[in-house]
């Protein structure tokens, strides 16, 4: 499958509850672990502006708050591959938040990250009550949420204008636009044009790599080795942030766009890859 193919798959997540087979088994599971889920809390009026909640039955201390993907327009926080990221952290002693936000044509991509760094300020306000420690955060995101996600990391400002503390640092799964200029300079799908636009100086306001702050967090950026725009356009900020004096890992995998979502958070050395990451920020 293509770049092109799997950007629009992203687009088809389903919601949990209308999956079966391995989401039912890792539900269960979860039960056993006794997580208490919290749904659709509110963050915000719109009524895409909630997320849930997975409580472990004794939690350690550390947050991580999942944003979905969907090419900016599509998507949801139940989308596939939460319950088993949920399951894999809160066994953990991880509260595990999946968050929603508004969408396009209604919000653009700069609006849907301060509504992502709206719902990390509830998130680190109720952390306690939760008994979690807020400054203990870490986000991740897949596809256009991993875009999202590093927005708020290179730019933290971002999420300080919406009332959010600092957290330890970001996981960006297989970002499509670190460098928003040089995608869009080059040829590529209509679903940029859409989240995008024609202007040039917009561009770079949604570029990671271009609003680059040196108080930036950290960020582990997995990329498909299938699609060697996504390592080039990681590695090129790595190398920026790198200048900052901000430290950025890039880690290839060979996956598909969409199993770097999937598969994380099931046995096996990639999801142990990125657990060591996130422990070692904390």
């Amino acid at each position: 499958m293509n770049r092109r193919a799997m950007l629009r798959a992203a687009l088809a997540f389903a919601p949990l509850a209308a999956r079966a087979g391995q989401d039912n088994a890792i539900a269960a599971a979860m039960n056993d672990l006794a997580v208490r889920p919290e749904r659709d809390v509110p963050y915000g009026p719109d009524r895409r502006q909630r997320f849930d909640a997975y409580l472990p039955g004794t939690p350690s201390g550390p947050l991580l708050l999942l944003v979905h993907g969907g090419a900016w327009r599509g998507g949801d926080k139940r989308s596939a591959g939460v319950l088993a990221k949920a399951r894999y952290w809160t066994a953990r002693g991880y509260v595990v938040v999946s968050t929603n936000y508004r969408l396009l044509p209604e919000a653009h991509p700069l609006a849907q990250a301060r509504d992502v760094a709206r719902a990390l300020a509830q998130v680190q306000r109720r952390a306690s009550g939760w008994g979690a420690d807020a400054a203990r955060c870490v986000l991740m995101g897949h596809s256009s949420g991993a875009h999202l996600a590093a927005l708020l990391s290179a730019e933290p400002a971002l999420t300080r204008e919406q009332g959010a503390d600092p957290w330890r640092g970001t996981v960006c799964l297989d970002n499509p636009a670190f460098d928003v200029p040089a995608l869009m300079n080059a040829a590529h799908d209509k679903l940029y044009d859409r989240a995008f636009g024609t202007n040039h100086a917009y561009w770079r306001t949604v570029s990671p790599l271009h609003i680059l702050a040196r108080d930036a967090r950290r960020v582990l950026a997995v990329c498909s080795t299938r699609s060697p725009a996504a390592c080039a356009q990681a590695q090129a900020f790595a190398a920026r942030a790198g200048r900052h004096g901000v430290k950025v890992q890039v880690e290839p995998v060979d996956k598909g766009h969409m199993d770097i979502e999937r598969e994380l958070g099931l046995p096996g050395a990639y999801s142990e890859s990125v657990e060591r990451w996130i422990s070692s920020i904390l």
